[in-house]
């Protein structure tokens, strides 16, 4: 049976060593996330970080997921565990966490995500086993890994503890975060600068030796892309609604406008 939240088709395509691709989401209207899957997108990132996004709106976007083949994930506004709680109730296929800098504050996510005895997660689903089409015990058993969990390496302290970070179980994906990363190094926006590069490359290459996933967010283009493929990312939030709308706008209009008007 095929969950809520299409987490089975990501585990698939990620565990067959398959690229997954994902766009960012920022507004409200979730006839978005419908769009982001009729695209061929294979996730969505559903921005509470940084997009004027509530649980409500959040829940809409989710629901639009369901009877695609689209796997929606959420960014979380920090690492707390009731920030955290009410998210995971809307049952996303992945929580996004931003700025896990060190393995205690990764133990932290992990703990959030889970009931107990693994975490301290309340118990208090309503989507996640269907309304009560699954019972308790069934949801308990069957879900107890869910959701993917995806923490953002996205400063010079995460880098330097990532070793650390790395030996806590329950983590699936460490994803880049290279604005905020170069921010850390007062090289904000510079992410070809040497020190950041270097930096990147020594994640790829710690995570690239070990059992999790590495993923990015960040823009696109062929040669940035071609770079995230060599360093072996596998999944990727590439670009955000409204960039993607201002950049086909402006193509339409200077297509469409009389050169010099």
């Amino acid at each position: 049976m095929s969950s809520v939240n299409n987490i089975e088709v990501i585990r698939q395509r990620l565990e067959a060593g398959e690229v997954v691709l994902g766009m960012g989401v920022t507004f409200s209207d979730p006839a978005i996330s419908e769009l982001i899957a009729e695209a061929g997108y294979d996730f969505s990132w559903l921005d509470m970080e940084h997009a004027p996004l509530d649980h409500q709106t959040v829940l809409q976007h989710i629901v639009a997921h369901r009877g695609t083949r689209t796997a929606p994930f959420v960014r979380v506004q920090e690492n707390d565990v009731n920030v955290i709680k009410p998210v995971l109730d809307l049952a996303p296929a992945g929580i996004i966490v931003p700025q896990v800098n060190s393995a205690t504050e990764a133990e932290a996510v992990v703990r959030a995500c889970r009931y107990p005895p693994v975490g301290v997660r309340g118990y208090g689903p309503r989507r996640g086993p269907r309304f009560g089409a699954i019972s308790q015990p069934d949801y308990l058993e069957q879900f107890a890994d869910d959701p993917i969990i995806v923490i953002q390496i996205e400063h010079v302290d995460a880098v330097k503890n990532l070793d650390e970070i790395l030996a806590v179980p329950g983590i699936d994906i460490l994803c880049l975060g290279l604005n905020d990363l170069s921010g850390s190094m007062g090289k904000l926006g510079q992410i070809d600068d040497p020190q950041m590069r270097a930096a990147v490359d020594e994640v790829a290459q710690k995570v690239g030796a070990s059992d999790r996933i590495l993923g990015i967010s960040t823009f696109y283009s062929a040669e940035t892309y071609a770079r995230w493929m060599e360093l072996g990312i596998k999944w990727l939030n590439l670009n955000v609604d409204f960039a993607n709308l201002f950049r086909a706008s402006r193509e339409v209009i200077e297509a469409a406008r009389p050169k010099g008007s």
